[in-house]
Parts: C-alpha cells; structure tokens; sequence
C-alpha cells in the first residue's frame, strides 16, 4: 500500500533569515535575484506554508520594472514605478531579502520622503501579451506625455495644464523661483502681453513633483 504524502500546511507569517522582520500575507517582498548585478525582485505575497520538513515557500505575483516588461523603459516611467504583472509563481523564503512597500500613484505623489523601499504602480501588466491596465491615461504639457513624479513640473494657471520647463525654456532652477506662470497659449487668451514667457497673475504658481 502506498503511502501518504505528508501535507502542507499554511502559515500565517514568516520571519526573514537573519532579520527580525515578519513578512505576512498582502505584504510586498524583495525577493534575490539569479544574476547578482542585479536588483532584487518585486513580489506580492498571495501565500506561505511549509511543508513536513518545515521548508517554507511562498506563493507571489511578480511586479515588474518597466525594463523588464514587452515595450522597455519609456520617457514618463518614475525610477521607481512597477508594473502588476499577472505572472504568479512558487518561490523559496529564503530568496526574501527584505520588505518594500508599493504605493499606489497617488499616494506616491504625496510621499514627503521617498525612501529606498518605496516603490509605486500604477499599471497592471499582461506579461504575455505586454498589454497594460488602464491602456489610457491622462496627459500633460506640450510634449503630451504622463506624469513621471521624478520630473519636476509647474502650472499654468490660466488652463490648468502642467508644464516641463524645458518645454516652455526654463530651466529646472528658474522653475523653483516662480512666483506665477500662465502658458503662452494662455498669455495670448487673456490679451496680456508675456514678459519672459512668466506673465503675473494672481496666484502662487504650483510645483508638481516627488523631488522639489
């Protein structure tokens, strides 16, 4: 008569090897890669359990970095912004370096610090096809492309529209020192006649970005 195969059991939590950090399920982990040049992997947990040798593994959906996805790094992606892949996998806890956390984008906007562990997505990724999740979002200034939190950008407080410097010939530093900013197509709307592109209006001219 055959025998049973001992069960698996499913834990609740697992504290990473040499740490006193408790990874539980929902949270986001670092996972080491194959290749030690480079950086660790993203994961979500879905799953831990350990089976009758107490080997534990735990089951993740991968994050993806937008290099390691169909269509490459483009322009408007942060340096730390990942993709939610539908890639699922079985992995030994022992390969959980650490925990991060992946904001969503608007928390990450909001972010005073952004710290080494900080990540954010704002896509969910098909990795077979390299089809995304929304397929749409909002674009901004002339150049129309998203928003990249790492770039800073300023305000025009006539349409409302947010604006690079370099695509309306400031530099990042004449940018910080704005008081006001109407864009050109506005400046002309109101009749006023722009001195330096930076016509005054009534409001603090706003700055948009993670790293002002």
């Amino acid at each position: 008569m055959a025998k049973t195969k001992p069960g698996k059991k499913d834990l609740d939590s697992y504290t990473i090897k040499g740490t006193n950090k408790v990874v539980r399920v929902g949270d986001c982990v670092l996972m080491r890669p194959s290749d030690s040049d480079k950086p660790p992997y993203v994961a979500l947990v879905m799953k831990i359990e350990a089976d009758h040798r107490n080997n534990v593994r735990v089951h993740v959906r991968w994050y993806y970095r937008p290099e390691e996805s169909i269509g490459g790094r483009r322009q408007f992606h942060g340096a730390k912004e990942l993709f939610l892949s539908d890639h699922f996998d079985w992995q030994s806890a022992h390969t959980i370096e650490g925990k991060c956390t992946v904001h969503s984008f608007k928390e990450y906007t909001k972010l005073e610090n952004v710290g080494v562990e900080d990540y954010f997505s704002r896509f969910e990724y098909k990795a077979a096809t390299g089809g995304f999740t929304p397929d749409r979002v909002a674009v901004y200034c002339k150049c129309e492309m998203p928003y990249n939190p790492d770039d800073l950008m300023v305000q025009c407080e006539g349409c409302k529209d947010w604006f690079h410097p370099s695509c309306v010939s400031m530099t990042i530093e004449e940018a910080k020192k704005l008081d006001h900013f109407l864009c050109t197509d506005c400046s002309q709307a109101d009749g006023k006649r722009a001195f330096n592109g930076f016509p005054v209006s009534p409001s603090k001219v706003r700055i948009l970005s993670c790293y002002v």
